[in-house]
């Protein structure tokens, strides 16, 4: 099965990109690889031969992640490939986690595919593959499978799709139609296309095995760096959808003051 690894970068997280490229080459053959960068204007330095390389420049109000995976996907597609994985900038794969999904998907190629992810902590500083499995502790917000298992998710468990890490075939990608693209900046992305593959009736799966290991950074919580993004984008998924997304986010700006509830929505007081 011909896969495709696509992953949107900005200068922010190149030494990021630059540790999963390691980790990537030693896991991966023979796979198409894309990148798409999303700052205004793409690095200097040319990628690792065989990689398509794309841009994505920033609209009015961010970064387009959801148009730079979009855009990926076409690519790898018009290369031929058989399988997406969607890897964030921020992980790196597991040993198995490509093999994981191949297998996943040759017996569900209609579904959505999810592995577990890893959040490192600031000292891990993994650099090799070898590295990785000493450090597995999956996310316990979402189910984390034995190797080799999957299981469908219910329709709740689709709010806890992360799009850090995930795999369709491309008869599928097709059938959600991608990221919509009227979200910039952070948030709301990843929820509403599980949302949209919901309402398609397309199954997503937990996939055992598919593990991925999110590199450390510094965050906040609540994200104060990105309020205005969160409550942009939210409103863009109320306006789809008919409820609020981030609820916590949300009640957590509340209650420190900086938002309010206004009829339906939410607002800054400062």
């Amino acid at each position: 099965m011909k896969t495709a690894v696509l992953t949107v970068a900005s200068r922010s997280r190149r030494e990021h990109l630059d540790r999963q490229r390691r980790v990537l080459a030693e896991v991966a053959d023979d796979i198409v690889r894309v990148e798409v960068w999303l700052d205004e204007t793409p690095p200097a330095d040319v990628p690792d031969a065989g990689t398509l390389t794309l841009h994505v420049p920033p609209g009015s109000t961010g970064l387009r992640v959801g148009e730079g995976r979009n855009r990926a996907a076409a690519a790898a597609i018009e290369a031929g490939a058989e399988l997406l994985v969607f890897l964030d900038v921020d992980c790196l794969p597991g040993a198995d986690l490509l093999s994981a999904y191949r297998t996943a998907a040759s017996s569900n190629p209609d579904a959505v595919l999810s592995g577990a992810v890893t959040y490192l902590v600031s000292v891990q500083r993994p650099e090799t593959a070898s590295d990785l499995p000493f450090l597995t502790r999956p996310h316990r917000a979402r189910p984390a499978l034995p190797a080799g298992a999957t299981r469908r998710a219910t329709p709740e468990e689709y709010d806890l799709f992360w799009s850090l890490s995930f795999a369709v075939t491309p008869a599928t990608w097709k059938r959600i139609g991608g990221f919509h693209p009227g979200y910039e900046g952070y948030g709301a992305e990843d929820t509403d296309l599980a949302w949209t593959a919901r309402a398609a009736d397309i199954e997503m799966l937990w996939v055992g095995g598919a593990d991925a290991y999110h590199q450390w950074h510094p965050v906040s919580s609540p994200p104060w760096q990105h309020l205005d993004d969160i409550l942009r984008n939210g409103a863009t998924f109320h306006e789809r959808w008919g409820v609020w997304p981030m609820g916590g986010w949300l009640e957590a700006f509340a209650a420190a003051g900086a938002i309010e509830r206004r009829e339906d929505g939410w607002a800054r007081v400062r």
